[in-house]
């Protein structure tokens, strides 16, 4: 017997047939003699649909408002599965955010989780029944309805997991596991048996959609095996664990890629202390995640500064840097939306040289101009012309071998 948290997503509630479907695989864990906790996403398509609602109403939705209209759409799916387990013979009972509490900062959209008091849980665990949490909502310190931002219903399940001292947390989604990359992309993508927790950081960090990367934090930081798996499948999917030594052997284990990425350089920055300050800290206060940077020294005391941000928070960004830029004397502004970035990561590269100039060799081979890299310790990033990215994709993931059972 153990505790298990298995959150389902938009996709596994997505209509009443999918509800009781999960209703069924719930019941058959809690037969096995396991207690469980349940999180679940909206129904798919239902938080795009609210998004559009308050769109139609105010072209930028007021965010604490939006905040208490998207709320719903768990609050919708929690009480039509507590409905479906109790037909299945379970006893099931609801929770949304507030009602646990599950606190968070003020940070509508994007708020961060601070505490979640487990003694109402626990009690209906005690009582035989199964809690089923609303994922992606809490509550701030003022009593507001708040959400996670996008995925955070896995974030709320990891959290829940840790606070409650589960054994482990299953997230179910509508692919079988990690793969190597994208298989929309390379059809011979492999799924992973078991990947890292710095591993998956790295993959969720750089655009691929099956963890959110809050979630993987938190599982790292408090040791929580993740099992990824399918809920339209009893296979079994992918262990997000620790690294172990196996792990190293394998010099690459994924390629992965994001288009939601937007390129801005500022020409002839006067290259002086307190300059670059000047720069990002407008860009921070406006919310705006800057990833990459590359500084390029000219003649003269001057510089260019390269940076990317979120495709989504381009213009918002072009905007604010134009107006520093006037203020710190530099030349110009330039920016393009129209990049992607490509990655490797693996743990091996830890103790292997020479993977940069192999990744370098094939995108050259390919005619792939690279604009900007960025390196980690398991991780090589670089940005390319959004138009080579799924030919980038294929010819790394055929190059590191990923296609062959890890014979790189």
């Amino acid at each position: 017997m153990g505790l298990i948290v298995q959150k389902f997503g938009g996709t596994s509630v997505a209509n009443i047939e999918r509800i009781q479907n999960v209703a069924k695989r719930v019941k058959k864990t809690k037969d096995e003699g396991n207690d469980v906790v349940i999180v679940l996403s909206a129904m798919a398509g239902e938080t795009n649909r609210l998004i559009e609602l308050a769109k139609s109403i105010q072209k930028a939705p007021d965010p604490r408002e939006l905040d208490v209209l998207l709320a719903t759409g768990e609050q919708v799916s929690i009480a039509l599965f507590s409905m479906a387990a109790k037909e299945v013979g379970l006893k099931a009972v609801s929770f949304l955010g507030y009602q646990i509490p599950i606190q968070t900062d003020p940070a509508h959209g994007k708020a961060r989780i601070h505490e979640i008091p487990t003694e109402k849980l626990k009690k209906a665990i005690s009582s035989g029944a199964i809690p089923v949490v609303a994922g992606f909502q809490g509550i701030d310190p003022e009593g507001d309805i708040t959400t996670l931002g996008r995925g955070g219903s896995d974030t709320t399940a990891v959290a829940l997991a840790v606070a409650l001292g589960a054994d482990m947390c299953e997230i179910y989604t509508d692919v079988p596991g990690v793969f190597t990359t994208d298989p929309n992309i390379c059809r011979l993508a492999r799924k992973i048996d078991k990947i890292s927790y710095e591993e998956m950081l790295e993959l969720a960090s750089l655009g691929a959609k099956v963890l959110e990367i809050r979630s993987v934090e938190f599982a790292m930081r408090y040791k929580m095996p993740i099992h990824v798996r399918s809920s339209f499948s009893d296979e079994p999917g992918t262990m997000v664990v620790e690294e172990d030594e196996s792990m190293e052997k394998i010099l690459v284990s994924a390629v992965t890629y994001s288009r939601n990425e937007a390129r801005i350089t500022i020409s002839k920055v006067p290259d002086k202390p307190g300059i670059a300050a000047k720069i990002f800290s407008p860009v921070t206060d406006a919310n705006i995640v800057v990833d990459m940077i590359i500084q390029n020294t000219r003649a003269g005391d001057l510089t260019d500064l390269t940076f990317t941000v979120a495709r989504s928070d381009y213009e918002r960004a072009m905007e604010i840097v134009d107006k520093v830029a006037k203020e710190i004397g530099a030349e110009r502004v330039a920016g393009d939306p129209h990049i992607a970035k490509v990655s490797i990561v693996g743990v091996g590269m830890k103790n292997h040289a020479g993977v940069a100039a192999k990744m370098f060799r094939i995108l050259s081979d390919h005619g792939i101009n690279i604009l900007m890299i960025s390196t980690s310790e398991i991780k090589i990033s670089c940005v390319i012309d959004e138009k080579y990215t799924e030919l980038a994709v294929r010819a790394l993931h055929e190059g590191f071998g990923l296609d062959k059972n890890n014979e790189q």
